[in-house]
């Protein structure tokens, strides 16, 4: 699987717009960039390809190890570092330390991978984290959205590994696969997405280019062959 580029972003919230044909689209309004390459790491030194990129100004409370990064790459400290790997090192060519990535790597029709981390629910029941059925609600079954039995009495005499159970629901890495951009705002460092992403608003993505090619590419890329 190929590994594209991308930014560090924040989403802001839903909202609609409207499309040419008049009809409205649900879309996710991201905050993405601008984006600030603090080290290129390659095969040759570091073992991997990467761009090591910072996101969101950082006034206090900076570490030495962390300032020390900064100071050595020349740039303001920043509150996100992530590393985006790469798969071949010619993709870094153009790249450099102190550079400035923005929404302008993205356009309208092209699609995206967006990564985030899913809303923390806590501590949940069975019928809210798997859709249990629950018992009756009515006469009297005194049954309702409790666990109930899990496991057979003398065989195996065990609950099998992996059985659903309340537990903590949501704060999982999700990545949400081909979904299209509708509109670039350069000038407020916007990008919507149709369709929703993970995440609650404020909280951090990741908006890359997309690493599958969908069947309407694959059909492009034979005919161009052809």
């Amino acid at each position: 699987m190929a590994r594209k580029e991308g930014l560090i972003g924040r989403k802001v919230g839903m909202t609609q717009v409207f499309a040419d044909d008049g009809s409205h689209v649900p879309v996710t309004v991201i905050e993405a960039g601008p984006c600030t390459v603090i080290g290129i790491r390659t095969t040759e030194t570091h073992g991997y390809d990467a761009l090591q990129l910072g996101f969101g100004a950082k006034k206090k409370n900076v570490s030495r190890p962390a300032a020390g990064l900064f100071k050595k790459a020349n740039v303001a400290p920043m509150r996100v570092v992530r590393e985006i790997r790469l798969e071949k090192t010619d993709k870094l060519q153009g790249y450099e330390v102190g550079q400035a990535l923005t929404v302008e790597m993205f356009a309208a029709g092209e699609l995206v991978d967006v990564v985030g981390v899913t809303k923390g629910k806590g501590f949940q029941g069975g019928v809210k984290r798997y859709g249990w059925y629950g018992g009756d609600a009515t006469h009297g079954s005194m049954f309702h959205r409790a666990p109930g039995s899990i496991g057979a009495s003398s065989d195996p005499s065990r609950v099998w590994p992996g059985h659903h159970m309340p537990g903590r629901m949501g704060g999982d890495r999700r990545t949400v696969l081909n979904i299209a951009v509708v509109r670039v705002m350069p000038e407020q460092n916007l990008v919507l997405v149709r369709g929703a992403v993970p995440g609650a608003n404020g909280s951090l993505v990741m908006l890359r280019k997309s690493v599958k090619a969908t069947k309407a590419q694959q059909q492009q890329k034979v005919a161009e062959k052809k």
